[in-house]
C-alpha cells in the first residue's frame, strides 16, 4: 500500500488483528490486549483462505511491476523485498512458537531432517580462546547490494581489549551441569530482573528441555494451564534414537526428587542433545556466565565483529556474505531441522565454531543503532522501539535463519526474558585493572513507560564492569523526557492564545466551513491533550495519540480531571487544569509509534508534531487511509517546511489541497505563527 503496488487491502480486519509483533512487552502479556481484550480469532479456514489471496496477490504484483535496476531504498521494490524478508522473520519466530505447542498437535513433515546427536567424539571440552586488543569496525555500507533492515546501516568503529571467549557455544551438557548444581534454585548467579522472571515463571530449566514434573508452561489463552513437561509415549512424536534411559538425569533435586531431562524439536521429544547449543534467554545465560566465576560474562557486539575473523570482508562485495556463497559451512537455511553439534562445522581462522547459524548467540548490548541511524518511511518502526534498553542484541542466526537473516550484517533483538533459537558463548576480558572496559554499547536514556514510569536500569557487575553508556538513537525517546513534557504543558496552558487552543478552534471553523462530519476526530501529537479534549464539543469522539508516554500519561489525567504540576521557563512552579466546556468521556488517548490499522474512519485528522517527528514521512503517508471520503486532513507546522508543495509530493492523488493560512498563537517567545494547510481526502 505504501509503495503503491497495490490500491487496496485484502482484508482489512485480519491484517488489523495479524499486525502486532511478536516481542511481548512484559512477562504477564501473553496476549495483546491493545484492541480492547482478548482475541476473537477466526476460523482456520478463512485464515488459509486469506493466505492464498495474498500470496496471489503479491505474485502478480511481481509479475505485473517492472524492474528497474538497481533496486534502492527509494524504489518500489524495496517494499516487496522487505515483505519477503519479513516473512523469513516470522517463518522463524513461528518455528519458535510451534516448538512451545503439545508435541501431539503438531506432525513432522516429510523430508524433515534433524541432526545427528554427536559429530565423532563428545564434546568433553570448551577452551577459551584469546584474542588481543584490536579495533574493529562494524555496520552494512549503503550501497551495499542486497537488502538489509534499518538498523543494520550506518557505521560503529572502536577499540576492543583483549579478551577470551569459548571456541565453541556453551552446550546442552555444559548447561545440564549449571542446572544439576543447583543453579536455578540460588538467587546470587542471577541478575534482580533475571530472578524476578525465573521466580514468577517458575523456571526449572531451559524452555526447550522437557522433564517429567509438570513444570509451569509459558503460553497464554488455551494454552495457559497446559504443561510441555511431560513424557510422551514411544511412537509418534515420542522419543527416537532409542528410549528415555538416553536422556540425561540426576539423583537429587529439591528433596531427593529424581529428574530426567529431554529436548523438545520441532516435531518430536528428543533424548537431551548434548552437545547442541542450549537455547536460553538473556537471563538463563547471563546466570550461567555468573555460576562459571568471575569475570565471566556474554561477549558484546564488538567482541562477536572481531571473533567472526576477516574472511568475509565488506570490500567483497557479496562474496563477503555467508548467504551468497553456494555451499556454506554454516548449519543455516534449514539445512537441518534442528540445531547440530557445536563441533560439526569447522573453525574459522582464528579457530571459533559456528560463528554464523546454528543458534542466535545474546550480547551484552542493548540494541540500538549504529552512528547514522535512520529509519525506513515503509516500516518505520521496525527497530525503533526497541532501542530502549529493554532489549539484548542476538547475532550470527540459526539453523531456520535465512536470507537477510542468515547475513553477516544481521542484528535482531528481543527483551531479556524472550526465547529464541538463541544460545550463548561466555567471555571474559583479560585487563589487569580495578574496573574492566567492556565494549559494549548500553544505552543512557531513561525511557518512561505508561503505568510504570521510569524503570531503573540493572547494570550487571556494576562494581567491576565499565560500559559504553551511549544515546538511544531513537529521537522519540530522547525527547520525551520531564523537561519536554514540562515545555509542553507550559505551552498548553501558560499563555492567553495558547498553541492547542487555537488550533482547536481553527479546526472546528473548518469543520463546519467544509462540513466535514463529526463523527470522530484523530490528533497526532496529542501532547499533554488540551486541543483533543476541546474538540470534544462537537466531534462524538475524539483520539489523541503521542508516541511521548510523559505526553499521553499527562493526558489521561488531565481527562480524568487532575492538576497537572510542571516547571515553567522561569522556573517557578505551576499548576495546569482543563476548564471551561468539554466532555472527557468521548476522548481517548493512545501511546503509539506508527499509524495501526484500527485507526481508522475519522473526519478530520490533525497532525501537530511534524516538527518533533522522527520520521514525518512514514505518518504523511498513511494519512488519507485513516481518513474516511469528503473528510479533511490537517497540517500544523512551526516551520515552513511543511507547505503545500512539500506536503503534496507525499500526498499524491489520494488528498486534494483546500487552503493554506498562517494562525498566531503565544508562547515563551512571544508571538509566534504557525502554518496550517487543510486538504480534503477524495
Amino acid at each position: 500500500m505504501l509503495a503503491g503496488l497495490i490500491k487496496e487491502r485484502v482484508n482489512l480486519e485480519f491484517e488489523t488483528m495479524f499486525e502486532t509483533g511478536v516481542d511481548e512487552m512484559s512477562w504477564d502479556d501473553t496476549e495483546n490486549y491493545r484492541m480492547g481484550g482478548s482475541y476473537k480469532w477466526p476460523s482456520l479456514s478463512s485464515v488459509v483462505e486469506y493466505r492464498r489471496n495474498v500470496r496471489n496477490l503479491v505474485l502478480k504484483v511481481i509479475h505485473d511491476t517492472p524492474l528497474d535496476l538497481p533496486v534502492t531504498m527509494e524504489s518500489p521494490w524495496w517494499a516487496i523485498l522487505m515483505g519477503i524478508e519479513h516473512e523469513r522473520i516470522h517463518l522463524e519466530t513461528s518455528s519458535v512458537l510451534i516448538r512451545q505447542l503439545p508435541v501431539e498437535m503438531v506432525t513432522k513433515p516429510k523430508g524433515w531432517v534433524y541432526a545427528p546427536f554427536k559429530c565423532g567424539g563428545r564434546v568433553e571440552e570448551n577452551p577459551l580462546i584469546s584474542v588481543e586488543t584490536q579495533d574493529v569496525t562494524f555496520g552494512k555500507p549503503k550501497d551495499f547490494p542486497s537488502y538489509g533492515w534499518d538498523n543494520e546501516y550506518g557505521e560503529f568503529s572502536t577499540r576492543v581489549p583483549a579478551f577470551e571467549a569459548s571456541k565453541f557455544m556453551i552446550t546442552n551438557g555444559e548447561y545440564l551441569e549449571f542446572v544439576e548444581s543447583g543453579g536455578y534454585e540460588d538467587e546470587k548467579f542471577w541478575t534482580e530482573e533475571g530472578w524476578k522472571w525465573k521466580v514468577y515463571r517458575q523456571s526449572k530449566h531451559p524452555v526447550f528441555w522437557v522433564c517429567n514434573h509438570s513444570c509451569k508452561g509459558g503460553c497464554g489463552a488455551d494454552l495457559s494451564k497446559y504443561s510441555p513437561c511431560h513424557f510422551p509415549n514411544s511412537g509418534t512424536n515420542g522419543v527416537i534414537n532409542g528410549s528415555l534411559t538416553n536422556g540425561h538425569s540426576r539423583e537429587v533435586i529439591n528433596g531427593g526428587e529424581k529428574r530426567t531431562y529431554m529436548y523438545r524439536a520441532m516435531f518430536d521429544v528428543l533424548p537431551l542433545p548434548a552437545d547442541w547449543p542450549a537455547e536460553v534467554n538473556y537471563h538463563q545465560a547471563r546466570a550461567f556466565c555468573a555460576w562459571k566465576g568471575f569475570g565471566f560474562r556474554l561477549l558484546t557486539e564488538a567482541e562477536r565483529n572481531v571473533i567472526k575473523g576477516k574472511k568475509l570482508e565488506t570490500t567483497q562485495g557479496i562474496d563477503g556474505d555467508i548467504i551468497y556463497q553456494k555451499k556454506p559451512k554454516a548449519n543455516i537455511n534449514l539445512h537441518y531441522g534442528s540445531s547440530t553439534p557445536v563441533n560439526m562445522y569447522p573453525a574459522n581462522e582464528l579457530g571459533y565454531h559456528d560463528v554464523f547459524g546454528n543458534a542466535w548467540e545474546w550480547a551484552e548490548d542493548h540494541f540500538n543503532g549504529l552512528n547514522g541511524y535512520s529509519s525506513h518511511w515503509y516500516y518505520d518502526d521496525f527497530s525503533s522501539p526497541c532501542f530502549d534498553g529493554r532489549h539484548n542484541l542476538i547475532l550470527g542466526g540459526s539453523w531456520v535463519s535465512t536470507g537477510d537473516e542468515a547475513s553477516k550484517f544481521a542484528r535482531f533483538a528481543f527483551r531479556r526474558h524472550f526465547i529464541q533459537h538463541a544460545g550463548f558463548r561466555i567471555a571474559r576480558s583479560l585487563q589487569l585493572a580495578d574496573k574492566i572496559n567492556v565494549p559494549a554499547r548500553m544505552v543512557k536514556d531513561e525511557v518512561f513507560v505508561l503505568g510504570v514510569g521510569v524503570e531503573e536500569k540493572e547494570i550487571p557487575d556494576a562494581d567491576e564492569v565499565e560500559y559504553k553508556w551511549v544515546p538511544t538513537t531513537n529521537y522519540h525517546y530522547s525527547y520525551d523526557t520531564e523537561d519536554s513534557l514540562y515545555g509542553i504543558i507550559e505551552l498548553e496552558f501558560g499563555f492567553r492564545d495558547t498553541f492547542p487552543h487555537n488550533v482547536a478552534q481553527h479546526c472546528l471553523s473548518l469543520q463546519k466551513k467544509y462540513q466535514c462530519g463529526s463523527k470522530s476526530a484523530l490528533w497526532l501529537g496529542s501532547g499533554a491533550g488540551r486541543g483533543p479534549l476541546e474538540l470534544t464539543n462537537v466531534f462524538q469522539n475524539v483520539l489523541g495519540v503521542d508516541y511521548a508516554a510523559r505526553f499521553i500519561d499527562a493526558a489521561q489525567k488531565l481527562k480524568n480531571g487532575k492538576a497537572l504540576s510542571y516547571k515553567a521557563g522561569n522556573g517557578e512552579q505551576k499548576t495546569a487544569v482543563m476548564s471551561g466546556d468539554y466532555q472527557p468521556d468521548r476522548a481517548i488517548f493512545k501511546q503509539l509509534t506508527w499509524i495501526p490499522n484500527e485507526i481508522c474512519d475519522h473526519d478530520m485528522t490533525i497532525v501537530t508534531f511534524m516538527d518533533r517527528t522522527m520520521n514525518a514521512k512514514a505518518w504523511l503517508a498513511r494519512l488519507w487511509e485513516v481518513t474516511v471520503k469528503s473528510g479533511l486532513v490537517v497540517i500544523v507546522s512551526e516551520t515552513k517546511e511543511w507547505n503545500k508543495d512539500n506536503l503534496a509530493q507525499y500526498f499524491g492523488n489520494n488528498l486534494l489541497f483546500k487552503e493554506a493560512q498562517d494562525l498566531k498563537y503565544t508562547s515563551k517567545k512571544g508571538e509566534e505563527t504557525l502554518q496550517i494547510t487543510a486538504w480534503a481526502r477524495k
